[in-house]
């Protein structure tokens, strides 16, 4: 490609008098192009958009019509990645440019952004995501993304949850603090219903105690951000669309466990070790540097309670948050005190523990402790009576009928 530079050189190595031929082995050009820009004198060279033809090869850009027209939204990292591993040699800038013909991005107002310091906030909130699992083939559920975003290094963590309840929202923030390895002053949040009670005239807002509680066990505290103002949480909000795009789009999975399998792999091999569009900086690395600037995890981790009555059904199951978990065969009361704690549900008779579970997700599930279940002995498997279908039939001699029927009949006829 010749630029500017190279054009001033052929013109001035011409006023010095050498030929079309000398100037060609002078600065390497073929001689028809020395003679052209000559001809043209000095003026800088307009180049137009190659065709898409001209870089990509035929089968990655049907490939990438069928995924585009599938979903529009894949982003070209995502894109890059995949025609990548298809034997793709080419730039990525030029993937890029073919994308921006065949899907124009829609012009963007100018954002004034807001930095924080190291340690100081993280963003959280929840968006919705429909799927349809493997496992139940036809049926399309929806499940919610808890995502937190430290605003120094954009480090980012989250779990796809079934639902938005206080004891997701409770477990999800202890599993985003051991995962950073600390907690940041305060957390951002949005008008959520688990962070955000109300406001008074005053503007003074009410959180929720058992949040409020929680943050306080690690030395953070809870923070609004303004009404109808969405885009303070930008952070952690354009990070959805990330995820979307990068991630959620065109990939399958068998159940929740898988989806939150294959997102925890893509944020820790993909998303934080990306070079941040904003930050312009390793994630990860930024997060090796913010790290040092949080406050530390406390000694003990958080283990709230909360104490319900519940009423043991005829299985021997116990109702909590919608779902059953079971409890000895030798309890004796039908009304139980059950705790619910971050991570385990506990279960108590006269104040004593005869049960504990691991918090089950999602709704209409069942969990039996084996333990609770004793088998019943042989011995007294043995000494049960028989079925009256199963006992053997006496035998007797004719003459023992013959006598009953005559007795029968003289009953009938009124003789002794």
């Amino acid at each position: 490609m010749v630029g500017l530079r190279e054009i001033v050189m052929i013109l001035e190595l011409q006023r010095q008098g050498l030929g079309i031929s000398a100037i060609a082995r002078q600065t390497g050009l073929d001689r028809k192009t020395v003679r052209k820009y000559l001809k043209r004198g000095l003026e800088a060279p307009v180049y137009g958009p190659r065709e898409p033809g001209d870089r990509l090869a035929d089968r990655f850009r049907s490939y990438l019509a069928e995924r585009l027209e599938a979903f529009p939204g894949l982003s070209a990292r995502r894109l890059h990645r995949e025609i990548k591993a298809m034997g793709y040699r080419g730039a990525y800038s030029t993937l890029t440019e073919y994308l921006r013909l065949v899907r124009p991005v829609a012009p963007r107002q100018f954002e004034r952004r807001f930095e924080t310091l190291a340690g100081q906030q993280a963003q959280v909130d929840f968006a919705e995501f429909q799927v349809e699992f493997t496992s139940e083939p036809g049926l399309v559920r929806k499940v919610w993304l808890f995502s937190m975003v430290l605003g120094h290094s954009r480090w980012l963590w989250g779990r796809f949850c079934p639902n938005q309840s206080l004891d997701t929202v409770m477990r999800c923030h202890i599993a985003a603090f051991d995962a950073m390895g600390g907690a940041c002053t305060e957390i951002l949040y949005d008008r959520m219903k688990t962070a955000v009670i109300g406001e008074d005239a005053a503007g003074v807002v009410t959180y929720n105690a058992s949040l409020v509680a929680l943050l306080a066990h690690y030395g953070s505290a809870p923070r609004a951000c303004q009404p109808y103002r969405a885009k303070t949480k930008g952070k952690v909000e354009r990070p959805f669309r990330y995820i979307r795009q990068d991630f959620f789009l065109g990939r399958s999975f068998r159940d929740l466990d898988d989806l939150n399998a294959q997102f925890e792999e893509w944020r820790t091999t993909i998303a934080n070790p990306r070079v941040h569009a904003t930050t312009n900086r390793i994630v990860d690395e930024h997060f090796a540097e913010e790290k040092p600037h949080l406050r530390p995890l406390p000694a003990h981790s958080y283990d709230a309670v909360l104490t319900v009555e519940r009423r043991i059904s005829q299985e021997g199951m116990v109702a909590v948050g919608g779902n059953q978990y079971s409890v000895p065969d030798t309890t004796r009361r039908r009304i139980v005190e059950v705790q619910n704690h971050p991570a385990e549900v506990r279960i108590f008779e006269d104040g004593q523990l005869i049960a504990s579970h691991p918090v089950l997700e999602g709704k209409n599930q069942r969990r039996v402790d084996p333990s609770h279940r004793k088998p019943v002995p042989a011995a007294r498997m043995a000494a049960a009576p028989s079925s009256p279908v199963d006992a053997p039939v006496a035998r007797r001699p004719l003459a023992f009928y013959e006598a009953v029927g005559r007795r029968l009949a003289n009953a009938q006829e009124g003789r002794p």
